[in-house]
């Protein structure tokens, strides 16, 4: 009888809450694609317990993992490596299990610049850009914002210390000019703002009725306004943008393209990108 092996590589996804990410449709198809012997499995996480999850996965030879809210900035103190990128934004969304040493990778900043040029049809360099929220998604997105030479850059957040200490991480380590502005009830987006990003949880499902506390009568036509929420799509923040002329950009295009860049990191492998749009465009009609 010839020899047959039953073992699969695993990775996946740490996150609380996480039952709605759909990250494991794309990485599944993705695998099956390939004829990978490869698992993705969806795994709630809470805050208290991310320590005793990492050593879980190290543990049981998972190939790398990600992580989503809240786990993005208090990963960095359980892995043995950070790459630079990652450092300098202050968040991992990708580990890597280099023959048990677990570095710590970034691929949200990369996803959404794909995403911007490929999906959106927008060049960053020289763009006037506003951020709502300062927490791990915020952080990549806007330190590859400014690597790709972006004009300004204005943060809206509710925490005045971490909205500040964004803004100061950039001013000292990037060329961008950035600066910090309170996120007070119906913000109002400044004219001449020509990307706007959500860069909060604020309207992921179940929440369908949610959205960004702003005037949406400041947003126009000349904007291109993206959401970083992938479930559902066509987030309430979106469509209100979108009945005001803006050109928008939904999640889905940044949630493949970060996953094909850790698609490559953990196996070694060119991303079957089409695959992965084509299981997320059948589960949400896209």
């Amino acid at each position: 009888m010839a020899e047959k092996n039953y073992r699969e590589d695993l990775v996946g996804v740490f996150g609380h809450p996480v039952a709605e990410n759909p990250t494991v449709l794309m990485f599944e198809a993705a695998f099956r694609s390939e004829g990978l012997a490869w698992r993705y499995l969806t795994i709630e996480v809470e805050p208290q317990d991310l320590g005793d999850a990492v050593r879980g996965a190290r543990a049981m030879g998972f190939r790398g993992f990600n992580l989503t809210i809240p786990h993005k900035v208090e990963i960095l103190r359980l892995l043995d490596r950070v790459a630079p990128e990652a450092e300098l934004m202050g968040a991992v969304n990708t580990v890597v299990n280099e023959a048990g040493v677990l570095v710590g990778q970034n691929t949200d900043g990369k996803g959404f610049m794909t995403a911007l040029r490929q999906d959106g049809g927008i060049e960053p360099r020289g763009k006037r850009c506003v951020i709502l929220g300062a927490g791990g998604a915020a952080r990549a997105i806007t330190v590859e914002l400014a690597l790709e030479g972006a004009e300004s850059l204005l943060i809206l957040n509710r925490d005045r210390a971490r909205g500040e200490a964004l803004a100061r991480l950039l001013c000292e380590r990037t060329p961008l000019r950035a600066r910090f502005a309170p996120w007070l009830e119906k913000a109002r987006i400044p004219e001449g703002t020509q990307v706007l990003v959500n860069a909060t949880s604020i309207g992921l499902y179940p929440d369908l009725a949610g959205k960004p506390a702003i005037d949406y009568d400041t947003i126009g036509s000349g904007m291109t306004v993206c959401d970083v929420i992938p479930n559902p799509p066509r987030t309430t923040f979106l469509a209100e943008a979108g009945a005001r002329g803006a050109r928008t950009l939904d999640g889905l295009g940044m949630l493949v393209h970060q996953g094909a860049i850790a698609y490559a990191l953990w196996t070694g492998m060119e991303a079957p990108v089409a695959f992965m749009k084509a299981a997320l465009a059948r589960e949400f009609g896209a």
